[in-house]
């Protein structure tokens, strides 16, 4: 009997690791399906609305509880998905457009939206449905998109106004600019242009280069508090590779700032000649152009009103103005952190959103991290293999915000109750 049991226990153990390695998981999978994942404050709850969507970025939600969300790369060659959401759960409704993007916007009766190259427009019934999803109105057309931060976001404001970002094709320029003369691509890139919104046919150059010195942005919306624009950009890479006796490791991390302007026509942002240390606080002459991380930066350029840490790559902004979240969330801003693949050798990070204090239409207050999880296991995160990457943000018709993530597809669905 003595030898049998001896000759179990193994057996035994292996069972034993096995139910332990199972009720492992299922603790895990239980972790991992509570707000879908997403790590919240107290009295907030988030689901996932819809999966599986393709990379999508940008969207909108209308009264009707219908969801447009544009797809960066057209499925099944259509690139704005319209879905029905009902009890937390949604349906494909629709889906048009044989373009891929990410700029979706809703305006006095029309969804405006946009590919790499041109702006469209469509009219809306009066529950806010295409009409004619195979004729859009071309509102701009020939967009510059070269190699890189090709992209086009939109915003509009309450004058008949379309803002459309146009992101430098460089890091900072300094392959366009050998002799350091000036940077020749800021004429026709790195900036916002203005055009109409309700004119037809407008080309690339009937636009205003309403403000400029901009990298990159995604993230950009019209603040109705203080009726002005504001936007995120994308800051320069690469400061300890091109100049690793300037910079170290950990400053090529966390530098340059992310950083949130606000802005009016005329405006100068300052790259690739600046960028922003938000350790130290200011603006400081680019390496490109003479800094040695201590210089400043001319006064002549704009300052950010609020910076966050290096490469978070911030590719959506809300205001939010809803009365379902608490008291502090009115009229802050919401914003998503698609989370950084150049941190290297320290762990990546963002994948995030996060919120900024508002107060009198400017930011007020430290921001900090409102929803996170969505990169998956601490491991995940750091190594940069995130398996979901926050995009694009908008306000529900009962104030609750959306998240897209354009990994995996999936949009969820934040909701605050006391």
């Amino acid at each position: 009997m003595k030898k049998v049991l001896i000759l179990l226990l193994p057996v035994f153990a292996v069972i034993g690791l096995i139910v332990f390695n199972a009720c492992k998981s299922a603790d895990r999978d239980a972790v991992d399906t509570a707000n879908a994942g997403l790590t919240l404050p107290d009295g907030f709850s988030a689901i996932a609305v819809a999966d599986n969507l393709g990379s999508a970025r940008h969207l909108v939600v209308t009264p009707e509880h219908d969801i447009y969300v544009h797809i960066a790369s057209a499925k099944n060659s259509k690139g704005i998905l319209v879905l029905h959401e009902e009890g937390n759960k949604t349906t494909l409704k629709t889906s048009f457009a044989n373009y891929g993007g990410t700029g979706i916007a809703i305006k006095d009766g029309y969804l405006y939206a946009s590919n790499n190259t041109e702006v469209y427009r469509y009219k809306l019934n009066d529950k806010e449905e295409v009409i004619n999803p195979d004729e859009p109105e071309k509102i701009v057309t020939g967009l510059l998109s070269k190699r890189m931060h090709q992209p086009k976001a939109i915003a509009l404001d309450n004058n008949g106004n379309l803002y459309v970002n146009i992101g430098a094709y460089s890091n900072a320029c300094s392959d366009f600019d050998p002799d350091k003369k000036g940077c020749p691509i800021l004429d026709s890139a790195a900036g916002i242009w203005q055009f109409k919104s309700d004119k037809p046919n407008q080309h690339y150059g009937d636009g205003i280069r309403y403000a400029g010195g901009l990298r990159n942005v995604v993230g950009l919306a019209w603040n109705q508090q203080d009726n002005q624009l504001f936007v995120m950009q994308h800051g320069r890479d690469a400061l300890h590779d091109l100049y690793p006796n300037l910079y170290t490791v950990h400053q090529s991390a966390e530098l340059p700032a992310e950083c949130m302007f606000a802005l009016k026509q005329g405006d100068n942002a300052g790259w690739p000649y600046v960028y922003y240390d938000w350790m130290q606080n200011k603006n400081l002459l680019g390496p490109e152009y003479g800094g040695d991380g201590k210089k400043p930066a001319d006064p002549k350029f704009i300052n950010p009103v609020a910076a966050y840490p290096g490469h978070y790559a911030p590719d959506g902004l809300l205001f939010y103005t809803g009365d379902q979240f608490p008291e502090k969330y009115k009229n802050g801003a919401f914003i998503a952190f698609h989370g950084s693949w150049n941190r290297a050798p320290e762990p990546q990070a963002g994948y995030c959103v996060v919120f900024q204090p508002f107060k009198d239409g400017k930011p007020d207050g430290k921001w900090e991290v409102f929803a996170d999880g969505f990169a998956g296991t601490p491991e995940q995160k750091a190594s940069g293999r995130a398996v979901h990457r926050p995009c694009g943000l908008a306000q529900g018709p009962d104030g609750s915000l959306y998240v897209t993530d354009d990994n995996k597809g999936t949009i969820y669905k934040i909701s605050y109750k006391k």
